[in-house]
Formats: structure tokens, sequence, C-alpha cells
């Protein structure tokens, strides 16, 4: 980077924009195979947060790569700029003082801590939704799975490339349970650290 760019502190900060919201902000990044169902719970978290009354904002993997990142590919080198693109959006909406929520594969373990490390401690929260490849290629809602093993798509994160699941996620959901228990679990979650009033 060059030595004229330098970040301009600006007169509001996070923290008064949070104390105008009336909630804290932080991103959470819902992490998982295809299919595990991160999606599903992002946007009910979502919608139970927007009734409440908190500011949120939700960045979908399908969604992003429409316009922020409709030049990259699924090669490894653009999963990871992927990820880091969006880590970076998810940073400045944190600031604003929103509650970013994130549903993105981000099958590696060092993508997902860049992401961290870039934000300030305790704002980045990693909600692994652990679900069973074999549950995730029964629902298989876009038909990946069945389009990967006839070898229709290559470089398939599950079939043909690895997934890192979290060794140590804030928050470890089981896949498989109800949508409406996760969220519950999600916004408990949110009450005991202090993010959203109870």
């Amino acid at each position: 980077m060059e030595n004229n760019i330098v970040w301009h502190q600006h007169p509001v900060t996070r923290h008064e924009r949070e104390k105008v919201n009336g909630h804290g902000s932080a991103v959470l990044w819902l992490t998982g195979l295809s299919g595990s169902g991160k999606s599903s719970v992002a946007g009910a978290l979502e919608q139970a947060l927007h009734q409440r009354g908190i500011h949120t904002y939700l960045l979908d993997g399908d969604n992003v790569r429409h316009g922020l990142c409709q030049d990259l590919g699924f090669a490894d080198r653009d999963r990871r700029e992927n990820i880091r693109r969006v880590g970076e959006v998810a940073g400045l909406m944190m600031d604003a003082g929103l509650l970013v929520i994130t549903a993105f594969i981000s099958p590696y373990r060092q993508d997902r801590e860049d992401v961290a490390l870039r934000l300030p401690a305790g704002h980045f929260i990693e909600v692994f939704v652990d679900t069973p490849i074999a549950v995730c290629e029964q629902r298989d809602p876009k038909g990946l799975y069945k389009k990967a093993r006839a070898g229709e798509i290559k470089q398939f994160t599950g079939v043909d490339l690895p997934y890192e699941a979290p060794l140590k996620p804030d928050v470890h959901l089981n896949g498989t349970l109800p949508i409406a228990q996760l969220v519950e679990q999600l916004i408990l979650m949110l009450q005991s650290r202090k993010i959203i009033a109870v």
C-alpha cells in the first residue's frame, strides 16, 4: 500500500452510532456446507431481529456475487478474495452500528480468522451451522451436490474440495434442528453478550 494513503478517523464513532441505534454492533459469520441451512437461519434471524427494532443487514453468498464479487470465479484464489471482500464490507457495516449477518460456506479456517482479525476484538462471532453432509445432500436446494457427484461441477466444497470446520466456534448450531430453535439460540447468545437487550 502506498505511504500517502492513510486511514481517516471520522468524528462520529461506532459507539455513538450504537447509542443512537439502541443496541450493539457485531458480525455474525455463519459458516457451513452448502445445504447446511446457513441462509435459512440467517434470513429467519434477520427477520426476528428486525421485529425487535434491531438495525441489521444480511450479506448472502449468492447475492454478493451479483455485484461486489461478480468478477470472481470459484478457483481457490477467487474464493479467498470473495471472503476477504465480504469481510471488509461487513466490517464497514458494523462500524456503521449495524448487526451484520453473513451466510457463506467460507470453507477455510484461515480466511475466517483473517476476517476476525480485521474487526475489533469480540465483534466477530463465528457461528458453525453443523449439518452432516448426508443431510445437506438430501436437502440439496439448488441441485449442486447432484451435479458435483455427476462431475458437472468441479471444485465443489464437501465433494472434491475440503471444508475446514471451526475448531472453537462462538456458537455451534445443530443444523438438523428446526430453524426457529436455532434462531432462538442465537438471540439468547446476543442477549448474553449484551449486544441486544433482553
